[in-house]
């Protein structure tokens, strides 16, 4: 009887991941920034992980009309570019639970920071940093629908 219990024991136990395995695609899918007025794709190209706007909560200028630009870029040959699909994250990789060595870019500073994510059930925090990450800001998306 001991023998087929640890038996089944096996059977189970082999069966399972550890609780702190994630999949590595787990990130792919559409976020909610903290604010709740963006939601961007996550998806996976060339084994790394991008990130584009693809819903604003006010997509146009005051006019109603045109649509907004990337107007804050530090380069002004990117300023006439539209915010709507605007890729903002860039050049993820996986590793050991975090996506890393990534960069975030912010339209609303038209800044560009080192960055790594990571996934807490619906909730994505992604930091935002110069230098080491120490020195940065962290914010949480979550997963939208």
């Amino acid at each position: 009887m001991m023998k087929i219990v640890k038996i089944l024991l096996f059977i189970l136990l082999a069966g399972m991941k550890p609780a702190f395995s994630q999949n590595a695609d787990a990130v792919v899918g559409n976020w909610l920034n903290a604010e709740k007025d963006a939601k961007v794709q996550i998806y996976k190209a060339g084994g790394k992980y991008y990130g584009k706007i693809v819903w604003l909560k006010e997509p146009n200028e005051a006019d109603g009309k045109t649509p907004k630009k990337d107007k804050k870029n530090s380069s002004e040959a990117l300023r006439s570019r539209p915010i709507l699909n605007l890729v903002i994250l860039t050049e993820f990789t996986y590793d050991d639970g975090k996506w890393d060595d990534g960069e975030i870019y912010d339209p609303k500073s038209g800044k560009t920071y080192s960055s790594n994510m990571k996934l807490k059930g619906d909730k994505l925090e992604i930091r935002g940093y110069v230098g080491i990450s120490a020195f940065g800001r962290t914010t949480t998306w979550t997963r939208a629908s």
